[in-house]
């Protein structure tokens, strides 16, 4: 089985160590392998990356760095960051996901947010230190809420409209100040459908680096309405039976896992009754 843990270390990447290359927003795959030795990486880092030491994977020490535009990688090894994620057995996604997200962060942070000076590393975690306002900058984090509704033996799916994959997935929100993560799921539902739910619960998480949230799954069932959508975020949407769903997300996904959840649980109940 293979094997990640996310990590935290000041060191900088010796030979043996590997590297995820992330070069002109996508992933540098190499003859299958997502992970690139030091002795090469290094040797094309962007002018203004420093590598970033986020965990290990199959024993072997693991860093990120950013690679210059004039890399010598070609348009086949460039991975765009997404499909990276999305096609990738679940460990390797994992290690992707922190990579990508730690990068995003060290990047975003190089100044400080308060004073502007440049910060540093942190002396004691993952994060940036400004020596002047002594306050650290972490990669942020943005809770999101993504939910299956329920209605009786069929289930809502959704055609975002601002995505260029014909996948119908579930709706899905920020959290927004204030506001407890079942309180998020009832305004978003009633935002983009026009529909009412009840019964809100939790099933699962996921962190997804695009850019920067963690995916907070529920299910809802349907308490009343009549689908309106919101246009600027959905370009259809439709009630599902199990076993006849249109195309949706891979179970690397926590919308793909969760839609299979909901289809297990439907014909349990089905096969009960």
């Amino acid at each position: 089985m293979t094997q990640w843990a996310a990590g935290w270390r000041r060191e900088g990447p010796s030979v043996e160590d590997g590297v995820v290359a992330l070069c002109d927003q996508a992933v540098v795959s190499r003859n299958g392998q997502w992970l690139l030795p030091w002795s090469e990486a290094g040797n094309w880092l962007d002018g203004d990356s420093e590598p970033v030491y986020v965990g290990r994977f199959e024993g072997r020490n693991v860093y990120v760095a950013e690679m210059s535009a004039d890399a010598p990688f070609s348009a086949s090894e460039r991975v765009p960051l997404r499909d990276a994620v999305l096609t990738t057995a679940s460990a390797t996604a994992a290690m992707l996901s922190t990579a990508i997200q730690v990068q995003q962060g060290w990047r975003d942070h190089r100044y400080c947010g308060r004073c502007g000076r440049a910060t540093g590393y942190h002396p004691a975690e993952r994060a940036r230190w400004c020596e002047h306002c002594r306050i650290p900058w972490y990669a942020r984090l943005a809770p999101c809420v993504i939910v299956v509704i329920r209605r009786g033996d069929r289930f809502l799916l959704a055609r975002s409209s601002r995505t260029r994959r014909y996948y119908y997935s579930l709706i899905a929100g920020f959290v927004e100040p204030g506001e407890s993560a079942e309180e998020a799921v009832i305004r978003e539902v009633l935002e983009e459908t026009g529909l009412e739910v009840t019964n809100v619960r939790y099933r699962a998480s996921q962190p997804w680096p695009f850019p920067h949230q963690l995916m907070l799954g529920y299910f809802a069932d349907y308490a009343g309405g009549d689908l309106v959508l919101q246009e600027d975020e959905l370009a259809d949407a439709g009630w599902f039976e199990p076993g006849a769903l249109p195309p949706v997300p891979p179970d690397t996904t926590i919308a793909g896992r969760l839609i299979q959840a909901m289809e297990r649980e439907i014909a349990a109940q089905e096969g009960l009754g």
